[in-house]
């Protein structure tokens, strides 16, 4: 059993300040157990802000500063962030602590719904996983979730669980949009996913740029069945996740959704 932290936050624009919500989920969620702590999408920076003006490098200052965190409090910290890349940057999951320091690069990239996340952001190329206590984890970010042969991947790679930060955008139908997809990956996959998303700006009277996507809330847990085991309303809130990667062999055996693929 592996108890896993979603700390669904707003972050701001600036990334010194964003760090302090980092070390105070951490230290919350730590003292309830958790031995991942995960963050959202964009945590150093949210959309809507330059994103060019804050990219760092995984061994520059602010993901230094986030692995100090997860030594100090000896867990492994997911959150969003922001890495160079020539011309534009690339969306990157920081995965820290627990012998690990390493990002994943965001595959799938928000050219959808009127936004164009490719304007400003290169595609990474590579699925991650990493391992905790005898238990390995993928990871995927926001958009990813549309794509259920990334979350297969991560499966034939040996995840049983799927950490999944976002930055969800409103609109119409987004929620559902986001726990069915989020449920239905679950189930392609076998794995538990764990969908950790920004808090809705609205719930806390916050001013974003209208046109980013910079959060509804509603983060969930669901198993390799679809159940869903944690799920947040719209503001800041941490949700703790106890996950028995046993049950993702269960659900794969019953299901046949990994053994039956034909294409």
């Amino acid at each position: 059993m592996a108890r896993i932290a979603l700390c669904q936050v707003n972050s701001g624009d600036d990334p010194e300040a964003n760090l302090k919500l980092i070390r105070s989920g951490a230290e919350a969620a730590v003292a309830d157990g958790a031995r991942i702590v995960v963050f959202p999408e964009a945590t150093m920076a949210r959309f809507g802000r330059p994103l060019d003006a804050v990219a760092e490098p995984l061994d520059g200052p602010w993901a230094s500063a986030v692995a100090a965190v997860a030594a100090e409090h000896d867990v492994v910290i997911v959150a969003g962030m922001f890495t160079p890349a020539d011309g534009r940057v690339r969306n990157t999951l920081l995965v820290t602590g627990g012998g690990h320091h390493r990002g994943y690069d965001k595959i799938h990239l928000y050219d959808a719904f009127g936004f164009a996340e490719s304007d400003t952001v290169a595609p990474g190329t590579t699925p991650v996983t990493f391992e905790l206590d005898g238990v390995v984890f993928g990871v995927a970010t926001c958009y990813d979730v549309r794509f259920p042969e990334l979350f297969r991947a991560l499966a034939d790679d040996g995840a049983d669980v799927v950490l999944l930060p976002a930055s969800w955008g409103a609109g119409e139908g987004k929620r559902e949009q986001w726990e069915v997809l989020v449920r239905a990956r679950a189930l392609d996959s076998g794995c538990w996913v764990l969908a950790c998303g920004q808090a809705d700006p609205a719930a806390t009277g916050l001013t974003v740029n209208p046109k980013a996507p910079t959060g509804i809330g509603y983060s969930l847990a669901a198993d390799g069945f679809g159940r869903v085991h944690a799920a947040a309303g719209a503001g800041p809130e941490t949700l703790l996740v106890d996950v028995a990667p046993a049950v993702s062999a269960k659900a794969r055996t019953a299901t046949g959704a990994l053994a039956n693929r034909r294409l």
